[in-house]
């Protein structure tokens, strides 16, 4: 009995001895992965907060960049020339309609230069040339006159040689040549008028017409695409209206040319009726005086 107790000891001894220990080694190794866990959590909170501040940076550096790009972007928009941006709106609106506008500017423009130089050199001083009629007529007769009206050019000497040709019929025939005469030279003052009015006209009915056909093919893309897109409606109508504006501007230019040309036309007619009324009067004066003498 005695030596069954000291067994049954000996084997519960044995039994808490081989538990205490399995519970010393167990606790070790817990901690140790607890330790290695909270560092592996650090870690990877650093590694994330390493990330969010290179993010942050790259986009504080794209804002930069794209914030300095626009700057450059606006300061080569201010830095284009007038000619810079009228060369790509004229592309923009297209080759078509714009080239026919543009014919239509360059030769109108080409009339209108030449109307200029012809006018110009058609006025004179027709007082001067009146004078001088007037003392060859006192000093050498009809044909010292004639000599003086040959020399000047201009449709006023012109009229006044044709009178002073027919001053041998009478005052009557001296009147109706300088009217006849007179009618043609107004009408090469006004040669080639009728050209710029015609462009003044066409150009902005041409504009218009572009336009017109622009909205027709901006309509046939919203349709094709399906959906009415801002960009696609606003490019084509853009394109469209810029045929317009163009139109216009070459209408507008030659417009004021064509006023200009007629007030000048206009000017040298009543220069020419006032100097054929006096032309008549000299012929008149030197007549009477030629039967008292």
């Amino acid at each position: 009995m005695k030596k069954l107790l000291t067994l049954f000891a000996l084997a519960s001894f044995l039994t808490f001895g081989i538990s205490n220990s399995s519970m010393a080694q167990d606790t070790p190794e817990d901690a140790t992965e607890m330790v290695d866990s909270a560092a592996t959590d650090s870690a990877a909170m650093a590694e994330k907060a390493a990330m969010e501040a290179q993010a942050a940076e790259k986009a504080a550096m794209e804002a930069q960049a794209a914030e300095k790009a626009e700057k450059e972007e606006t300061v080569v928009e201010e830095e284009k020339s007038f000619h810079q941006v009228l060369k790509e709106k004229f592309i923009e609106g297209g080759p078509a309609f714009m080239g026919i506008v543009l014919l239509c500017l360059i030769l109108g423009l080409a009339i209108v230069i030449e109307r200029i130089i012809y006018l110009n050199m058609a006025t004179t001083n027709s007082t001067k040339l009146l004078a001088n009629v007037e003392d060859a007529l006192t000093s050498g007769g009809i044909d010292s006159a004639k000599e003086v009206c040959r020399n000047t050019s201009g449709p006023v000497a012109s009229i006044f040689y044709q009178g002073l040709d027919r001053s041998h019929e009478g005052v009557e025939m001296v009147e109706k040549s300088v009217v006849s005469y007179g009618s043609v030279q107004m009408g090469l003052l006004e040669k080639g008028i009728s050209w710029i009015s015609l462009f003044i006209a066409l150009a902005p009915m041409l504009g218009f017409m572009g336009t017109v056909i622009g909205m027709i093919g901006a309509f046939d893309a919203i349709e094709a695409a399906g959906d009415i897109s801002p960009s696609l409606v606003a490019g084509g109508i853009k394109i469209a209206l810029l045929t317009t504006v163009f139109g216009l501007i070459v209408a507008i230019i030659l417009q004021v040319f064509y006023n200009y040309i007629v007030a000048k036309v206009d000017s040298i007619v009543n220069d020419m009726e006032n100097a054929s009324i006096s032309l008549i009067d000299l012929l008149v004066a030197h007549e009477l005086k030629n039967k008292k003498a």
